[in-house]
């Protein structure tokens, strides 16, 4: 989809002091804009001046109008240029670096399921506490991360959070008791706290909640081309290979260097989940050393533009295009050209870097930035919601599954170490596939993101519901492959739509917000699983329809990405 646009004279559109008399502008179509709601409360101008060189108006997300029409200016002038620059060497190392997030975010919160077995019976503890501890540190981090990220900018928290991952992961391995364990295991949450990706551990659904991936996609997605945006769907097969990996490494471990029983379990004769976090420390440690020390991240120019440092964001797009072997003619004096030429521009300057950095506080303004209109408060609010409803229902079908098999009679007869880490393995290699699946889906025409989020929804939905069926291992296996499969593709194209939707100046609140409805949840699943009472299904097949439900509400959303420019 093409604006129609056309090269005239400025005259008196502009002021003098900003272009000479010769000087040609890109003036916007402004019939091709429809007058939303949005565009009533505060539009764009009629005739948005592009002074930019760069050929060809993007199409960005809210070509409608958005309530700040001076940074959806700007950002369409760096759209235009990162877009002109094209999908490069950095762009593809990016991939690469923001997937090692996704990879340790799948590692682990998985875990605590990976070891919970083992760790019960040297310890002697509830199992459910485990789970809370890990999933408090995931709230926490969900918070903190994601609204971080729109304070002190990208680059902090992308290098941190896998820090702080593999040390204290480490230092869990040697935790000489549960207290401290469960401890460790909550610090780690934090430094990969976020939203969650399902994961199957013997007859169990375990959340695996991702706190990179807020940062890591927001990196992302303020550098890709808005021709490539569908990578950020396909980044979720690092999640799948990060599953696959920590499940292979867990198989021949846990079964072979665990103790059979609680009632003989030293730390020397259980050395095997130890191991475990050991070796996934040690990977993760490595990891944010490739990313660290091999790889200059460039702070997001939507986020410098946004807080007023116009002349770091063009030096930033000047950066990108020398790493990918370009020159971009993007100047200061452009990007700046929206704040004299519109309505509630302001100066940008140097001193601005100055006070953000010694008085780095959180603006509410963020928050309104995402209700700011009818429009984009119905839009975050079904993003919260939905959200909360999916991780709600994982809530209910991981606690109440395995009572609903049970009462019907299901034996399965098998619950070895070897059997259960085996059919993990197979539910993780089924997450490849349907990560690329995923990516291609999204950009069909007539289904784009939200058409696929439903579809995979409601697929979801229907295997969980067959779950329940299960007499079998095989059975329960074989209805897992399905519900792994379309969950993966649901979160994965959930999780790209929503910073997708959200402009960059406010993307980590936005992130924050989602991810901290299902984290709340997620809290709520050791507790319901320690006090409530199990003896009913009913619970299970109200997860399925809600995960259905939630499909459907993301028919509803006002944007469709697909085609679009996210600013």
């Amino acid at each position: 989809m093409i604006y129609s646009h056309h090269r005239v004279t400025a005259t008196n559109h502009t002021p003098h002091s900003l272009v000479s008399p010769t000087m040609t502008v890109n003036i916007i179509s402004a019939g091709r804009r429809s007058k939303s709601a949005d565009s009533a409360s505060s539009p764009l101008p009629d005739a948005l001046l592009d002074i930019s060189p760069i050929t060809g108006p993007a199409i960005d997300l809210y070509e409608d109008g958005y309530n700040d029409p001076v940074y959806q200016a700007k950002a369409r002038i760096l759209n235009r240029a990162i877009q002109d620059i094209g999908m490069g060497r950095y762009q593809w190392y990016l991939f690469v670096v923001a997937g090692f997030g996704w990879f340790a975010d799948s590692v682990w919160p998985l875990l605590s399921g990976l070891i919970l077995t083992p760790v019960v019976n040297e310890f002697h503890f509830n199992g459910p506490f485990l789970s809370l501890a890990s999933n408090v540190g995931l709230l926490v981090g969900a918070i903190f991360w994601g609204l971080g990220c729109d304070i002190w900018g990208r680059r902090w928290s992308f290098n941190v959070t896998l820090l702080i991952a593999g040390i204290f992961g480490l230092a869990a391995g040697g935790a000489p008791s549960f207290v401290a364990l469960a401890s460790l295991i909550a610090v780690v949450g934090v430094g990969v706290g976020g939203l969650p990706f399902p994961s199957l551990v013997g007859k169990h659904v375990y959340d695996n909640d991702t706190g990179n991936m807020p940062v890591d996609s927001a990196v992302f997605l303020d550098f890709v081309p808005g021709s490539h945006q569908y990578l950020l769907t396909i980044l979720s097969i690092w999640w799948s290979l990060g599953q696959l990996l920590s499940s292979l490494v867990a198989w021949p471990l846990i079964a072979n260097y665990s103790c059979a029983s609680a009632s003989d379990c030293t730390k020397s004769n259980n050395m095997g989940w130890r191991y475990l976090l050991f070796i996934l420390g040690g990977i993760t440690l490595f990891l944010w050393a490739l990313r660290f020390f091999t790889f200059t991240l460039l702070e997001s120019p939507r986020f410098l533009s946004g807080i007023g440092r116009d002349a770091d964001a063009v030096e930033v797009i000047h950066q990108l295009a020398r790493f990918n072997g370009k020159a971009s003619p993007i100047t200061v004096e452009e990007l700046e050209a929206p704040d004299k030429v519109m309505p509630g521009g302001r100066s940008s300057s140097r001193e601005r870097h100055k006070l953000l950095s010694k008085s780095s506080k959180y603006d509410a303004g963020h928050i309104k930035a995402l209700f700011a209109t009818p429009k984009m408060a119905w839009s975050t609010s079904l993003l919260i919601a939905i959200w909360g409803i999916i991780g709600l229902a994982s809530t209910l079908y991981n606690n109440f599954l395995p009572y609903l098999l049970s009462s019907r009679g299901a034996v399965f007869g098998d619950g070895s170490l070897y059997i259960t880490y085996r059919n993990q393995v197979i539910l993780s290699v089924v997450g490849v596939p349907a990560a690329l699946l995923a990516g291609w889906a999204v950009e069909l025409p007539y289904i784009g993101r939200k058409g696929t989020l439903a579809i995979a929804s409601g697929l979801t939905g229907a295997f969980l519901f067959a779950t329940t069926t299960a007499q079998t291992s095989n059975h329960l296996l074989a209805w897992n492959c399905g519900y792994v499969f379309f969950s993966n593709i649901m979160y994965g194209v959930l999780y790209a739509i929503s910073p997708e939707i959200f402009p960059a100046k406010d993307r980590g609140t936005g992130n924050g917000l989602t991810s901290t409805a299902s984290r709340m949840f997620g809290v709520l699943a050791p507790i319901i699983a320690l006090y409530a009472n199990l003896s009913t299904a009913v619970p299970v097949y109200i997860a399925g329809a809600l995960i259905i439900f939630a499909g459907s509400l993301a028919c509803l959303l006002p944007y469709e990405p697909r085609g679009k420019v996210s600013i």
